[in-house]
């Protein structure tokens, strides 16, 4: 078992900063999901892990093993991960068991010891039953497990997984988080998961890291990336979010556009008074009525609009609804009982705490063509 420290790890491709200062401790047996939209830098960094590229400034530790730096590489088969690629990367000529037993021969281990790893990763994974089929007789998921297989017999350090389960239909994705999940706790090893799709992130992992234009945005658990954005990007990509941009008043409250005020008990650090703001709320997270909501209570957060579209989904509803002088639209997600005309006047009320506001953008940097290249001495 291993920890990893990333230490300013930065990677240019030409003139363009794929991966851009990052800076990460994975503790020993956790497993971390680097998740973001696609050219964020998060298969970069994984390949910089696995030592199949060279950081052009900062540093990997292992433990507290130097296994990169713009120096020094340690070479992927000395580094003791295994990884696992999108395609599984299995040989179509080999059964299931010559697929797994192939790194411990190249191991020199004896031939028992072979049999009795590969006995105990086929158990792992459910395959122990289908040793002798080979790659055009399983399934996907099977296939995949055969994948695990082989990542886990050699019983690395840490594994490596690059979007493992792209390649699966929705359902064998559903079944197949499940068993990583499992294998993971079984094993304990310390995994390094990079995916695009937040809702494998949300399941399989210990702590997110949610990257953009090769940039960290945000490190945290589940319920932390989720409920506790602390940028808009984050926001805007986990999950469905209403952002609504405004301007933070000394008093504390959110000026909307069209002079519509809003108050929030949840405000991310660096946000200060007189400054553009985004206030980010779930669907979920609104109560539509056809009753006046403010006549019982207090008005903070109430407002009243008109409902535009509706979807009906099964096990919900989602409108679309416009607040009342305003240009602001807003999606509410009601339970499918829960029904309203298109046209119809409706209410709604916004509690305070569900309401997140954060800077109203991400910090943008530089374009690439003005960034500095790493110095060649």
């Amino acid at each position: 078992m291993a920890s990893i420290t990333l230490s300013n790890l930065t990677k240019f491709f030409q003139k363009h900063c794929a991966v851009d200062h990052i800076n990460l401790e994975v503790a020993d047996g956790e497993l971390i999901a680097l998740l973001g939209p696609s050219g964020c830098g998060k298969t970069t960094t994984l390949r910089m892990l696995a030592g199949f590229f060279a950081p052009d400034e900062g540093q990997i530790l292992v433990s507290d093993r130097l296994v990169s730096s713009p120096q020094k590489v340690v070479p992927p088969e000395k580094r003791n991960m295994s990884m696992i690629f999108q395609s599984y990367a299995i040989w179509p000529h080999k059964t299931v068991f010559e697929n797994v037993v192939f790194g411990l021969e190249l191991r020199n281990i004896g031939r028992e010891q072979r049999q009795v790893q590969v006995n105990r990763a086929l158990e792992i994974v459910h395959l122990g039953k289908l040793a002798n089929r080979y790659p055009a007789e399983l399934s996907g998921g099977q296939q995949q497990r055969v994948a695990l297989a082989r990542a886990i017999v050699v019983e690395p350090d840490i594994m490596l997984l690059d979007e493992p389960l792209s390649n699966l239909d929705a359902s064998l994705r559903d079944e197949m988080r499940n068993e990583i999940r499992n294998l993971h706790n079984q094993t304990g090893l310390t995994t390094v998961y990079v995916t695009h799709d937040q809702r494998e992130a949300l399941v399989l992992a210990d702590r997110i890291v949610v990257l953009c234009n090769g940039m960290i945005q945000q490190v945290g658990t589940a319920e932390e990336i989720y409920e506790r954005p602390t940028t808009e990007f984050v926001g805007r990509f986990i999950g469905h979010c209403n952002v609504l941009s405004g301007t933070l008043l000394p008093s504390g409250q959110i000026k909307l556009a069209g002079g519509l005020f809003i108050v929030s008990d949840n405000l991310a650090l660096g946000v200060t008074s007189g400054e553009e703001v985004a206030v980010m709320i779930r669907p979920h997270a609104i109560s539509m009525s056809s009753i006046d909501v403010s006549a019982d209570s207090s008005k903070t957060n109430c407002f009243m609009a008109r409902v535009e579209d509706h979807l009906y989904y099964g096990e919900s509803r989602n409108y679309t609804v416009r607040l009342e002088n305003s240009d602001v639209r807003l999606n509410v997600t009601t339970a499918p009982h829960i029904f309203h005309a298109v046209g119809e006047q409706v209410y709604l009320k916004m509690s305070a705490q569900f309401c997140r506001v954060v800077p109203s953008s991400i910090k943008t940097t530089l374009p690439a063509t003005q960034r500095s290249l790493p110095r060649v001495s």
